[in-house]
């Protein structure tokens, strides 16, 4: 039986993980008292007594128990953004292909340390990857992604504001408020250094009234792609990028049966690892659209998932995909 330590258990991705972990007979978690939490003498029996070591905290305190487990037999899975974009980390997107045509996967499943990776990026990514893989986006492009996410993606602080708001003002909720404008959101470094594009690209998260789900969204005008392709060619070839993928589903381009009166949900994947990947508009103008959980496949789920193939056990187990 595995050990598994979840250092940061009582933080929304934390106790997200441990609800899918809890009952599972071939998993042993190992609990850190609540007075206990910040003692690192604790902490340094836990990280060692632990086969993996899940991190579920803010960047300097992540690299904090690294340090701790620096002498030990522990695999670290790092939900933090300290290492995403650290060499000696490996990024935790299966389903991304790397510059020699392996997946991701593969590097996975040997890591010792695994950095999982942010709920924006894996939409981005996926969607963005295989078009500049393929040649057909330029990689010197400057995109712009304009995205909006479940307010617990924001963690506990921003989960108790809104939800006290939808208490003393349920008739004039927060529907969308945009954030991060400054324009240095933590996720942007990611997101460029994993597409493959040397431009950052322009950012605009926002935050809807609505606890899980996300959508994605990343313009792409026909001037700043290498070849001519319509949204149908688009749809063709991220199908055939993920078509052994079980958490990716690819729609037909221009799917109007995949929206209500016109409009797109993004609660639609919530409590599940899929991610619906859209594309719509014109030859002209392309829209390409993810949509997933940013609690599920964005966070704890990816993280899971990350964990069965660290341990070699089935990928999607104690997950759903659909």
């Amino acid at each position: 039986m595995h050990k598994i330590f979840i250092d940061g258990q009582a933080g929304t991705t934390g106790i997200k993980i441990h609800q899918y972990l809890e009952g599972r007979d071939d998993l042993e978690i190992l609990e850190i008292a609540a007075p206990d939490r910040k003692d690192e003498r604790v902490k340094y029996d836990l990280v060692n007594e632990a086969d993996l070591v899940i991190l579920c905290l803010p960047d300097e305190p992540a690299k904090r128990t690294v340090k701790l487990a620096a002498n030990s037999k522990a695999r670290m899975l790092d939900a933090s953004t300290a290492h995403r974009v650290d060499r000696e980390w490996i990024y935790g997107l299966p389903e991304l292909k790397t510059g020699t045509g392996a997946r991701q996967r593969d590097a996975i499943i040997s890591a010792n340390k695994v950095s999982n990776p942010g709920c924006y990026p894996t939409g981005f990514l996926l969607a963005i990857r295989p078009l500049v893989a393929s040649g057909i986006l330029n990689p010197d492009t400057a995109l712009t992604i304009s995205a909006v996410s479940g307010y617990t993606g924001g963690g506990r602080g921003m989960i108790e504001r809104y939800e006290a708001r939808a208490k003393s003002h349920p008739d004039s909720l927060w529907y969308s408020r945009p954030y991060a404008l400054p324009m240095n959101h933590k996720h942007v470094p990611e997101m460029k250094y994993y597409a493959g594009l040397s431009i950052a690209p322009m950012f605009l998260p926002s935050v809807g009234h609505f606890p899980q789900g996300m959508l994605v969204s990343t313009p792409l005008s026909e001037t700043w792609l290498r070849k001519k392709v319509t949204p149908a060619e688009v749809s063709t070839l991220l199908a055939e990028a993920y078509a052994d993928e079980e958490c990716i589903r690819v729609h037909e381009a221009n799917d109007e049966s995949a929206l209500e009166q016109g409009q797109l949900e993004p609660q639609a994947n919530n409590d599940t690892n899929q991610v619906d990947l859209f594309v719509f508009g014109t030859k002209a103008q392309i829209l390409l659209i993810a949509r997933l959980d940013n609690l599920g496949k964005g966070a704890a789920g990816a993280a899971v998932q990350n964990l069965n193939l660290m341990l070699g056990i089935p990928e999607f187990t104690g997950i759903s995909t659909k």
